[in-house]
């Protein structure tokens, strides 16, 4: 038989395959959510899934989850596994990104200095099934959506189109040859991705030195702002700075030359985002000989994905830093070139530029027509990453050509952002009955004092 022949019975056989998978779950049955399903209280499971983190930095990361139900969502991945975990499943995987919502989507320079836009958040990255990215996206697009001022319609109909680019573009990667879709990367502009395109434009190198750093004696320093960025210890600063050997070594040859041209000029501690909150994230000033040519890197805490406890099978990773990078590396076809990993004090950590052309969605981009056009663009991002990483022809199977699918994410995001309500609700709750403590920001004197009495365990 040619070759030709041989390679389409063989892709047929996998389409095959991923319409048995409804003999599993079927497509409308991927709509189901039933809280009564639940074995735990939600605010006992997101408390218990903070050990390990900074005590002092928890009240921050409570207040913003209390801020909406789309803030609760963003920092609630750890619930939301254990809400996927006993659903059924079609058994087919892929590279997760974890946490697939509509702000781990933005515009960064590629290597080829190209601004591109693609998922850029990989903390929870981890081997799983391929629908809990889609049901987590649904549920986003609802909530912020509705955070934006959409009514539940248009949030709705954000959805089925997110849905349907989904399951078009998959066939259309199912069709393609390897190497094409191992190069794939998509271009296409719309009007609610300009604004974000515009900013990741000015966000460079020499912009982020102006805006994070002060000028003293001759040298750069870091900004100290008010609970979010405090510099350190010597000692930890110079445990951040011999960690980067270690790191370098994750780095291809020649990145490596580059990066060596590089030497450390401040370092500081800093709170980020939601999810995040209570683990250590340290930005490092860095030069190449001339104030002209500065790098800003991130040094980011990583503990294990919250998706891990509920996929014994999934390849278990040696570094969690390291799971994170070639996490990343898996569902874009152009990552940060100096993306890589490292260890300090026992704990393991993801390295990468910080702030290098990056910008991200705001609720004023997603208004409107606003939110079914980056709606798309999520779909056709998530079905890229999920098509380099596993078997885009069994999923293409599995999905079909008709709305079923769509439909039935559709309906999940609309039952799992009502059941995100609920939690908020309870996490408020708590908080009003001094059950939780939530703050807008720790005491700049505070952070620094547990900062500066932290030790660096030798490795």
């Amino acid at each position: 038989m040619p070759s030709s022949q041989h390679e389409t019975r063989a892709r047929e056989e996998r389409r095959r395959l991923g319409r048995t998978c409804r003999n599993k779950i079927k497509r409308v049955d991927q709509a189901k959510w039933d809280a009564k399903d639940r074995k735990c209280d939600a605010v006992d499971l997101l408390l218990a899934c903070q050990q390990g983190r900074i005590s002092e930095l928890l009240p921050v990361k409570w207040h913003n989850m209390a801020m909406s139900p789309f803030g609760f969502f963003r920092g609630a991945v750890p619930l939301m596994a254990a809400d996927l975990a006993p659903l059924p499943r079609t058994g087919l995987m892929a590279q997760l990104c974890g946490d697939a919502h509509v702000q781990n989507l933005g515009a960064f320079e590629a290597p080829d200095g190209r601004l591109i836009f693609d998922i850029n958040d990989f903390d929870e990255t981890i081997i799983g099934p391929w629908e809990w990215d889609m049901k987590r996206m649904s549920a986003s697009l609802m909530l912020a959506g509705r955070e934006a001022g959409n009514p539940d319609k248009q949030c709705r109909d954000a959805v089925l189109a997110f849905a349907n680019h989904y399951r078009i573009w998959m066939h259309r990667f199912s069709e393609m040859p390897v190497v094409d879709l191992a190069r794939f990367q998509i271009y296409r502009r719309i009007d609610s991705l300009r604004s974000v395109l515009r900013k990741a434009e000015r966000a460079t190198p020499l912009h982020n030195l102006k805006k994070l750093t002060l000028p003293k004696g001759g040298q750069h320093r870091f900004r100290d702002e008010k609970g979010t960025q405090c510099h350190i210890s010597k000692r930890e600063e110079d445990a951040a700075n011999a960690s980067l050997r270690d790191y370098a070594q994750t780095l291809l040859p020649e990145r490596a030359q580059f990066f060596r041209h590089y030497k450390v000029a401040d370092v500081v501690f800093r709170v980020v985002g939601t999810g995040s909150v209570g683990l250590r994230d340290y930005a490092l000033l860095m030069f190449a000989g001339a104030v002209s040519d500065p790098l800003f890197i991130q040094i980011k805490e990583e503990p294990g994905s919250a998706y891990a406890p509920y996929l014994p099978h999934s390849p278990v990773a040696a570094h969690q830093g390291q799971r994170v990078a070639e996490g990343g590396r898996a569902m874009q076809m152009q990552s940060d070139i100096f993306l890589g990993w490292t260890t300090m004090a026992r704990r393991q950590y993801v390295v990468r530029q910080l702030r290098d052309h990056k910008a991200g969605i705001e609720n004023d981009d997603l208004k409107g027509k606003g939110l079914v056009e980056y709606a798309e663009m999520c779909g056709e991002l998530l079905s890229k990453g999920h098509a380099r990483s596993g078997d885009p022809c069994a999923i293409a199977g599995y999905l079909g050509t008709n709305d079923k699918f769509d439909q039935a994410m559709a309906t999940f995001g609309m039952h799992y952002a009502n059941q995100t309500v609920k939690d908020w609700e309870a996490l408020r709750e708590a908080i009003r009955a001094g059950r939780i403590h939530a703050a807008k920001s720790v005491p700049c004197d505070k952070l620094a004092k547990h900062m500066q009495g932290l030790q660096t365990i030798p490795r």
